[in-house]
């Protein structure tokens, strides 16, 4: 409740002050002030209470309601059939009785329902007059929207002319425009780039290009729709129940969602729900839940409408990915190359399906441009795996008790100067190996998987090695005696848990994963070093293009500049590595010298043959390109990755017109959406595991 202190009558008014004024910023402003999830909150305590109180009646209630005003910039129109929203419930409970509710009225033994995807985007209704658009119109408040018909010309999605021989002389079809997550994606980088219009979500950029009263903007917009019910219909026979007539939407050239399905009972609806939330993140479109509809059109009339919302159909939302909780304070984090990167503290709250309770906040800019204080009520956002973000400030929870965020002048690992390079969003520790925390994160980088892969040293292991100085640089490593690490005293991380030695077992299996590591791929060690910028592509993209070491670490500044894919950044980043003194002072320790250095550690750097058009036999997949995504049954993504490599291929992170083919695994996610709409080649692992034997074999 709000307030256990005001009258019912007190919080009444409140809870209506406060509804309408969210309201109004969600539907007509596009700024929303809180979360979905705290709005949907508020409204079900608005229910209660005027059911448990048939005196709180007031005609301005969210509740008499469907949706906001009009804004008075467009023409008003008139809905000849309302344009009515959906109920909602949250959980199965509320999932069983909506459909007892339905085997109730119309007396049979399991009810078909139409499933659909519940899309986050805006409700409009589209008339066309023998086959041509002449009006679109937002819901506004259910019975008068806004006249956005030039706007909605805009969006190629929609056609402007229905398809087909016969087409009904009258169709008012309803449906959700909404923005991709894609088009939402590439809008705001290209804003933050020339200072445009930054939009909170994909939802508010549909709302938002909608309500342009310039339909060139909104034409620059990229704006897509799906059809998902009829009001009226004359001069077609339309199918008598909801799927077949939204198939029937699609031969008028109208989009409909392919998600769509017929379900059959309790147990049809709650798998369509299950389905859709695990394939939620692989859609190229934001959804908040699933729409269930009674199918049959004829019962449909006979269950008919409460006062604000059909008796046949229902919207089963998801756990939020929004949530609203308190920024308890800003701690600031030192990673590998020295970045500064501050990390919010949150109260603990449940969202994206999971508990959160910090999140990271990438940069000082990114503080001001949230214009975030410690103390503040924030917005955390969590989109299925993706790392819990602060997407919003909802300033007015602010009541004078908040503190600025002191961005730090000095390392809070080892007290050097923090340094902010012009042009750079990212401040650095000046500290370099002296930092504690730059010397364990490289260490941990030089032995992760992709680099020299030593197996078995995980944070732990590095933290104590590094606090009780037995490695000061990635050279110690090849010092390590057995002994060294069997007496390594292991906090257990677990306060219920006592210390322990890690023992002569564990260490004797490190030791051997050094040993291992003493003959190693150049591409591989180049990357293990650290180089700012350089990842696994990169390095490998340096390896193919010097034969050794030494001659990459002479290649001069215009040379590297002429390598595919290197930039002047990247460029100057593995220049000016080369020129530290330190750093050729670590690799003399590391590389195996023809001169026999006493103190090496005998590291020996296998060439990896540059590969030509010439060469087919050695890299068959030359100027292909590939994306893997899923989950591989017979090996992780990074081995095959390194195959693919070895043959020749690119390997992207992202598909585009350019992909030669997707390596598809179990669990696929979004990037298989992509390849199906731009008809790329999907090989799935079977395929692929032959593809590999038969390529590999021919080397």
């Amino acid at each position: 409740m709000m307030s256990d202190t005001l009258s019912q009558r007190e919080l009444y008014r409140k809870l209506i002050d406060t509804l309408n004024r969210y309201a109004k910023a969600y539907y007509v402003d596009d700024e929303p002030l809180v979360p979905d999830a705290e709005y949907d909150r508020l409204y079900r305590e608005l229910e209660l209470l005027e059911q448990s109180n048939l005196d709180l009646n007031d005609p301005d209630s969210p509740t008499k309601r469907v949706g906001g005003a009009p804004l008075s910039a467009f023409e008003s129109v008139q809905h000849k059939v309302p344009l009515m929203s959906m109920g909602d419930i949250f959980n199965h409970q509320e999932l069983i009785e909506f459909n007892q509710r339905m085997l109730n009225a119309i007396n049979v033994p399991e009810v078909e329902y139409c499933a659909e995807p519940k899309l986050d985007g805006l409700a409009v209704s589209l008339i066309y007059q023998d086959g041509l658009l002449v009006q679109a119109a937002t819901r506004g408040d259910g019975r008068v929207g806004e006249n956005i018909t030039e706007n909605v010309k805009t969006i190629k999605a929609i056609p402007l002319r229905l398809t087909g021989d016969h087409v009904p002389s009258y169709l008012d079809v309803r449906g959700e425009v909404i923005m991709t997550r894609d088009g939402f994606k590439k809008w705001n980088e290209n804003a933050l780039k020339t200072g445009g219009k930054v939009f909170a979500n994909p939802r508010n950029a549909a709302a938002g290009s909608l309500r342009q009263l310039d339909p060139k903007i909104t034409a620059k917009r990229p704006l897509s729709f799906f059809a998902y019910y009829v009001g009226q219909c004359e001069g077609y026979d339309l199918p008598e129940d909801q799927y077949h007539r939204l198939l029937e939407l699609k031969k008028f050239g109208l989009p409909v969602n392919p998600n769509i399905k017929l379900v059959n009972g309790l147990n049809g609806l709650k798998a369509f729900y299950d389905d859709i939330l695990a394939r939620r993140q692989t859609l190229n479109y934001d959804i908040d839940g699933v729409v269930l509809k009674v199918n049959s059109l004829p019962i449909q009339e006979q269950l008919g409408f409460t006062a604000k919302v059909p008796r046949w159909a229902i919207a089963y939302k998801f756990p939020p990915e929004e949530m609203m909780t308190k920024l308890s304070d800003v701690i600031f984090q030192v990673g590998r190359t020295g970045a500064i990167t501050p990390v919010a503290k949150l109260n603990p709250v449940y969202v994206g399906g999971v508990t959160v309770s910090s999140a990271t906040l990438h940069n000082e800019d990114e503080i001001r441009r949230l214009d975030l204080m410690i103390g503040d009520m924030v917005i955390v956002r969590r989109a299925g795996d993706v790392i819990p973000q602060i997407s919003g400030v909802v300033k007015e929870k602010r009541d004078g008790t908040q503190k600025e965020i002191v961005f730090p002048t000095v390392c809070p690992e080892c007290g050097s100067a923090i340094e902010r390079v012009e042009g750079e969003a990212v401040a650095r520790c000046t500290g370099g190996l002296v930092c504690h925390a730059q010397l364990r994160e490289s260490i941990l980088h030089y032995v992760s998987r992709d680099a020299l892969d030593l197996e078995g040293f995980g944070d732990r292991i590095v933290e104590q090695l590094v606090s009780t100085h037995k490695l000061n640089s990635i050279a110690d490593i090849y010092t390590l005696t057995q002994d060294d690490l069997a007496s390594l005293v292991l906090d257990a991380g677990d306060e219920t848990k006592k210390t322990r030695l890690l023992g002569n077992v564990v260490a004797k299996k490190l030791i051997a994963a050094i040993d291992r590591s003493r003959v190693i791929p150049l591409n591989r060690f180049i990357y293990a070093l650290g180089i700012r910028e350089v990842g696994a592509s990169t390095a490998r993209t340096l390896a193919t293009h010097f034969e050794t070491l030494d001659d990459l670490i002479k290649a001069s500044y215009s040379k590297l500049l002429q390598l595919p894919d290197i930039g002047p950044i990247v460029a100057k980043h593995i220049f000016d590595f080369f020129r530290e003194k330190h750093n050729l002072e670590i690799i003399e320790r590391l590389v195996k010298k023809d001169d026999g250095f006493l103190f090496s550690a005998g590291i020996e750097l296998t060439p990896l043959k540059q590969a030509t058009s010439d060469d087919a036999k050695a890299a068959p997949l030359l100027n292909q390109t590939f994306v893997i995504t899923g989950t591989l049954a017979s090996m992780d993504r990074n081995e095959a990755k390194n195959r693919l490599l070895d043959l020749g291929a690119k390997v992207s992170g992202s598909v585009s017109k350019k992909t030669t083919a997707l390596i598809c695994g179990e669990d696929a996610g979004s990037k298989l959406t992509k390849a199906q709409e731009l008809s790329i080649r999907i090989i799935y692992e079977e395929e692929f595991l032959q593809m590999l034997k038969d390529l590999e074999g021919k080397e």
